[in-house]
C-alpha cells in the first residue's frame, strides 16, 4: 500500500539522534514585542556564495531572494553563484585570505573539513536570539551540519539516488519492472534482456567510480573504513567482490557501455535518447528527463542490493563565516533559505533536489509532481541511507580510489590488484585519527 507522506516523515525524525534541543519560537525582529518602542533593525548588506543554483536553478534562487527581501527588506544580499567545478577551489581561496562571504553553501563532504579549521561561526547564539525552531527541519540533515555537538550550519537541501528505468524496452523484453524485491542477479537479468534487444542499446549505466563505490559495497556487507573510521577496509574480499560485480557489467556481459561505446555521450544522454534500460543516478535528473523524454514513459525504483540495500544521502548546508560583522542578518538569510515554506515550496515547484523541511503540506506537493509516477519511491528509499565517508582528507582519499576504479573498469587492473594498490596508497597518505 502506498505510504503517506507523514509516515515518512516519522522515519526521517526516528532517524535523528544528533540535534535533540530545539529553541521556543519567538517573534521576528520586525515584530519583537518589548516592554517599550523599538528600534528598526540597521541596514545590512550580507554576502553570500552558492554553487547549486548554477544552470538552470539561479532563477530560482532569485524567486528565494525576492520573497526574503519582502520580508526582511532592512537586509541588502549580495549573492554570488559560481560553477561546482570552480566553487570549492574558490571558497578555500578566500577562506585563507581572509575575503570570505559572509555566508556560504558547503556540501556535507566539504562540511567537516570547514568546521575542523575553525572557520565557520558556532550557531547557538544567533539560533537563540532569532527564536529560530529547528524541529521545522529534517532531522537527519541538520545533524549532518553538527560536530563535536556544535551546529555550524543548517541544510538548505538533500537528495538521494534511485534507479530509474525505461518502460519501453522493459516492455519489448518482455520483463516486469523493478520493484523492491530485486536484488542485484535481478537487476543484471534484465540488463542482459534489454541488451539483447540491439547492438546500440545497453541495459544499464551504473557509474565505476568513487561516489558509487562506496555505496555499493555497502549493498555487498562492505565499507571503505572500519566502524571506528580508525582504518582503511577498501580491499575486503566483500568490496573486492563488489568491485568485480561492477567491472563485468562492463567488461564481460557488455551490459553497462564501455567509454568507446559511450561515444562521447554521457550516461543522461544516452538514458534520454532511448538506448539505456537503466541508469542510477540522483532525484536532481527528474526535472531535465521531465523535460526532454517525450518518446517513452520513465518511473523509478529502489536501488536492488545484494546481502543489504543502502542508498546515498546527499546533502547541501549554509554556513556563516566565523568573522562576519553581520552574524545576525547572514544568519536570517540562511534561516529563510534552509527552513522557509516559501523557499521550500520554490524548491519543489523546481524539482531543486528536496527541502530539508518537515512541513506535510509542502512535501504532498512535491509528490504530485510527475513524471515519476512512483515519486513516493523517493520517500521509501530513506529505510537505507547511508552518508559519504567523511574524513578531512576526503577528496585525497576519492582522488586515490577513483584512480584505481579506473584502472579496474578499463581492464587495466583486475579488482583485487586495484584496491590492494588503493588500500596501500591510503595508508601511505592519509593519515587517520
Amino acid at each position: 500500500m502506498k505510504r503517506y507522506i507523514l509516515i515518512a516523515l516519522i522515519v526521517l525524525i526516528a532517524m535523528a539522534t544528533l540535534f535533540t534541543s530545539c529553541a521556543a519560537p519567538t517573534a521576528t525582529p520586525t515584530t519583537a514585542a518589548t516592554a517599550g518602542p523599538t528600534e528598526p533593525p540597521k541596514p545590512a548588506t550580507v554576502t553570500f556564495a552558492n554553487f547549486t543554483a548554477s544552470g538552470d536553478m539561479q532563477a530560482n534562487l532569485d524567486k528565494m531572494q525576492a520573497e526574503f527581501k519582502k520580508q526582511y527588506d532592512y537586509i541588502t544580499l549580495q549573492s554570488e553563484t559560481i560553477a561546482y567545478g570552480d566553487y570549492f577551489t574558490q571558497i578555500q581561496t578566500r577562506v585563507a585570505a581572509g575575503t570570505a562571504p559572509d555566508c556560504y553553501e558547503l556540501n556535507f563532504e566539504n562540511f567537516v573539513s570547514y568546521a575542523k579549521k575553525g572557520v565557520l561561526l558556532d550557531l547557538a547564539d544567533v539560533i537563540g536570539s532569532t527564536g529560530f525552531d529547528v524541529s521545522t527541519m529534517n532531522a537527519k540533515a541538520l545533524g549532518a551540519f553538527s560536530t563535536d555537538g556544535v551546529q555550524y550550519g543548517l541544510p538548505d537541501s538533500f537528495s538521494n539516488v534511485v534507479l530509474i528505468y525505461n518502460k519501453k524496452l522493459f516492455d519489448q523484453a518482455g520483463i516486469g519492472y523493478p520493484t523492491a524485491d530485486w536484488k542485484w542477479a535481478d537487476e543484471q537479468a534484465a540488463a542482459e534482456k534489454i541488451r539483447a534487444l540491439g547492438a546500440d542499446i545497453f541495459g544499464i549505466s551504473h557509474p565505476i567510480q568513487f561516489w558509487e563505490f562506496f555505496k555499493v559495497v555497502q549493498q555487498n556487507g562492505g565499507s571503505v573504513l572500519s566502524a571506528d573510521k580508525k582504518a582503511f577496509t577498501v580491499n575486503s574480499a566483500a568490496n573486492v567482490e563488489t568491485l568485480q560485480f561492477m567491472v563485468d557489467r562492463v567488461l564481460k556481459s557488455n551490459v553497462m557501455p564501455t567509454e568507446k561505446q559511450f561515444a562521447g555521450m554521457g550516461d543522461w544522454e544516452m538514458f534520454k535518447s532511448g538506448k539505456l534500460g537503466m541508469i542510477v543516478t540522483g532525484i536532481w535528473a527528474f526535472s531535465d528527463f521531465a523535460k526532454n523524454i517525450t518518446e517513452f514513459e520513465w518511473d523509478i525504483a529502489i536501488e536492488p542490493g545484494n546481502l543489504n540495500k543502502a542508498t546515498h544521502f546527499f546533502s547541501n548546508g549554509i554556513v556563516v563565516n566565523k568573522d562576519t560583522k553581520v552574524a545576525d542578518a547572514a544568519f536570517q538569510w540562511v534561516k529563510f533559505a534552509c527552513s522557509s515554506k516559501e523557499a521550500a515550496r520554490i524548491r519543489v515547484d523546481a524539482s531543486w533536489e528536496l527541502p530539508a523541511v518537515t512541513y506535510p503540506d509542502v512535501l504532498e506537493g512535491y509528490l504530485k509532481i510527475t513524471p515519476p509516477a512512483h515519486r513516493q519511491i523517493v520517500f521509501d528509499t530513506l529505510d537505507y541511507l547511508i552518508t559519504p565517508p567523511v574524513i578531512e582528507q576526503f577528496a585525497e582519499m576519492g582522488d586515490i580510489i577513483g584512480a584505481e576504479l579506473t584502472a579496474a573498469a578499463t581492464g587495466a587492473k583486475t579488482p583485487k590488484q586495484a584496491l590492494d594498490d588503493a588500500q596501500k596508497a591510503l595508508e601511505e597518505k592519509i593519515k587517520l585519527s
